[in-house]
């Protein structure tokens, strides 16, 4: 299973493995705070597609669009990542405010859409 949850929630014993999916380490966050197992920068959208987008909803279609773009080269990570998904629970961090439109929405939703992790 896979689920979502901003970095600066309080870490749950039923989070699983925690997976930070963003490029940059979370502001105000202490990396022994976070409580993560992996940080996968390589899972987080590209500096200039982070950039661009800016967690403007209008732009979010194309964001999704671009961004599986770039993942589709990611087959081995992700490979692994719903491998362990199908094992128990995976956590995927974020540091975005808005948690319909984020990069770990569109991470899940292609995990989910391969058959790995609903």
């Amino acid at each position: 299973m896979i689920a979502l949850k901003r970095v600066y929630e309080e870490p749950d014993p039923g989070d699983g493995l925690r997976i930070l999916v963003d490029r940059l380490w979370p502001r105000g966050v202490k990396k022994e705070a976070a409580h993560l197992d992996r940080w996968e920068k390589d899972l987080a959208p590209s500096d200039d597609l982070r950039r661009w987008f800016a967690h403007d909803p209008e732009k979010w279609p194309e964001f999704r669009r671009r961004f599986r773009e770039e993942l589709a080269d990611k087959g081995t990570l992700l490979h692994e990542l719903a491998r362990q998904a199908g094992k128990g629970r995976v956590t995927l961090l974020y540091a975005a405010k808005d948690e319909e439109h984020n990069n770990a929405v569109v991470l899940k939703e292609l995990l989910e859409e391969q058959g790995h992790g609903g």
